[in-house]
């Protein structure tokens, strides 16, 4: 990822390689809060804190599976994800 500033080289930022993208739309987001939470202790007990970040993303158009994550790069979208359910996607595509 590169930030483009028209005064100075471009600067290369360090990013994760793995990243979890939680909707915030105006369905997803009356949950979003609480996922995200839940995720960021996951990633914060496992040490992956350098490896995994949490993304907040507009509205997918997929209001009626809300709320809505992707897991990337794996290109994985889950709907109706709940707080209960986290720690065993975590599991699933992390650990």
């Amino acid at each position: 990822m590169y930030c483009i500033n028209t005064n100075a080289p471009m600067k290369k930022i360090d990013v994760p390689k793995k990243v979890i993208f939680v909707c915030d739309g105006k369905k997803c987001g009356r949950y979003s809060d609480e996922i995200r939470g839940a995720f960021k202790s996951a990633i914060k007990e496992n040490g992956l804190k350098k490896e995994v970040t949490v993304v907040r993303m507009d509205c997918t158009d997929n209001c009626k599976c809300a709320p809505v994550i992707s897991v990337q790069p794996q290109n994985v979208w889950l709907g109706e994800v709940e707080e209960k359910n986290v720690k065993s996607i975590f599991k699933e595509y992390f650990l």
